[in-house]
C-alpha cells in the first residue's frame, strides 16, 4: 500500500467519506460513512459494513478514488498502524 495521509477526525465529517475504527473483542474493525453531502449522485448517506480494519481502509481508499472524495480517519481506539500511512490531526496555532 502506498504511503499516504489521513486526518484524523473526531466524528464524521459532510463533506468526506469517515473511516471509523474501533476494537470489537479482540477484533480490529472499521466502517465506512459516506454522507450524501459528500459524494454526487448519493441518494442517501451510506455505512459500510463492519469489516477489518484493514480492509475497510482498503476499501475506503479505492470508493475515495472512484468518487473523489477525502477521506478522514476516527480512531477513538488508538488502532491505526503507521504502515498505513501517516495519521495527522489538525491543530490550529495559536
Amino acid at each position: 500500500m502506498a504511503r499516504n495521509r489521513f486526518e484524523q477526525v473526531d466524528e464524521i465529517q459532510p463533506d468526506a467519506i469517515s473511516l471509523t475504527l474501533a476494537k470489537k473483542g479482540d477484533q480490529e474493525v472499521g466502517v465506512m460513512h459516506v454522507p450524501k453531502t459528500a459524494a454526487a449522485r448519493l441518494p442517501t448517506d451510506l455505512t459500510s459494513e463492519e469489516a477489518p480494519a484493514e480492509k475497510a481502509l482498503v476499501a475506503a481508499i479505492q470508493f475515495a478514488n472512484a468518487r473523489k472524495i477525502p477521506i478522514v480517519i476516527i480512531d477513538h481506539d488508538n488502532i491505526w498502524k503507521s504502515e498505513w500511512g501517516e495519521l495527522w490531526r489538525y491543530t490550529e496555532e495559536e
